[in-house]
């Protein structure tokens, strides 16, 4: 039988009964293969996700992999059987910020996949088609379960513009972190700084291309051209500011909690900094992302280390939150 996790209330899930969806009008039908747990998928079952960007009951699940399987009027029936990932905001389209393809800008307010749309984790999924990135017949469908958030990491890529022969820190050393090193590898870097607070986490860096390692207890070079910030602190964003040279170049990704003091302002001036953000992946993130991972350059698989069936959603968020050097990306399995 069909099911799907609902989380009816902050600290209420049940496992009920399925039915898909069939699509509408511009919309499409997916088997779900795997979906992706993080951190804001434990905010929103715990209840202390801000106001405004979770909306229950709820199915959630907003990375995600799976297989077209039917599609609804205006929509290529050429998409049916293939392989894809999709994008979460559920942009209006008609803006002048989605106009100018920054979608997770949207003026007509906070819709997303998993948040406040029905999510992920449940056998199948519909969805406006425009969303989908269609992925290579051969692609490995559990590898591709962290697309969503290697796109985010692909917009803080964009956004730094790394070139070849600079030197790139990261910061951070979890999900994103590792993606970062990927996608910053990817552009010939002359150095390729990983830091973290665990040191055992430097073989997987180096692994990925990271050419030094250090924990945020040693000497930190601040002579960087372009920093990543991916872990998500107040802690990681004060070490990520000390990094760069004076009029490098520095990207958030990472959401610290409500409350977090911030960069000082004078320093940021005085070093004459350029400092972007990131919030979600925009379209062009999203191709970038499928595009490098058809070409063989992203490598998601060895930061996978639990894969669960459906009914096991209250050990997945457990084990997400358990701080457990062992744990990695926790995926369900509908």
């Amino acid at each position: 039988m069909s099911t799907a996790v609902v989380i009816e209330a902050p600290g209420a899930y049940r496992l009920v009964p399925h039915e898909p969806v069939a699509p509408g009008p511009g919309e499409a039908l997916l088997r779900v293969h795997a979906v992706g747990i993080c951190g804001s998928d434990r905010e929103v079952y715990q209840g202390n996700r801000p106001e405004g960007y979770v909306r229950y009951p709820l199915i959630p699940g907003h990375e995600w992999s799976g297989t077209v399987q039917a599609v609804g009027a205006g929509v290529p029936e050429s998409l049916v059987g293939r392989k894809a990932v999709g994008e979460g905001f559920r942009n209006c389209q008609v803006c002048d910020r989605c106009h100018a393809g920054e979608t997770t800008l949207c003026t007509s307010g906070y819709e997303e996949t998993g948040f406040t749309q029905p999510g992920a984790m449940a056998h199948t999924l519909t969805l406006p088609a425009r969303l989908l990135h269609v992925l290579p017949d051969d692609a490995d469908l559990t590898a591709a379960a962290l697309l969503e958030p290697a796109a985010c990491v692909a917009a803080a890529a964009l956004k730094v513009n790394a070139r070849p022969g600079e030197r790139v820190a990261v910061v951070g050393t979890g999900t994103l972190g590792m993606f970062a090193v990927q996608f910053l590898k990817a552009v010939s870097p002359a150095e390729l700084l990983v830091v973290g607070t665990r040191a055992d986490r430097a073989a997987l860096s180096r692994r990925f291309g990271a050419t030094c390692f250090r924990t945020t207890d040693q000497f930190l070079p601040g002579d960087f051209d372009v920093v990543v910030e991916t872990a998500g602190s107040a802690s990681a964003a004060r070490t990520a500011v000390r990094l760069p040279r004076r009029g490098g170049r520095l990207v958030l990704t990472g959401i610290p909690a409500p409350g977090a003091d911030g960069l000082d302002p004078t320093d940021l001036v005085v070093r004459q900094l350029e400092v972007r953000t990131v919030f979600g992946a925009p379209p062009d993130a999203w191709a970038h992302t499928v595009r490098v991972f058809g070409a063989g350059l992203l490598d998601p698989l060895p930061l996978v280390t639990h894969e669960l069936p459906l009914g096991e959603f209250p050990r997945a968020i457990e084990l997400v939150g358990a701080g457990d050097p062992k744990v990695g990306k926790v995926l369900l399995r509908p």
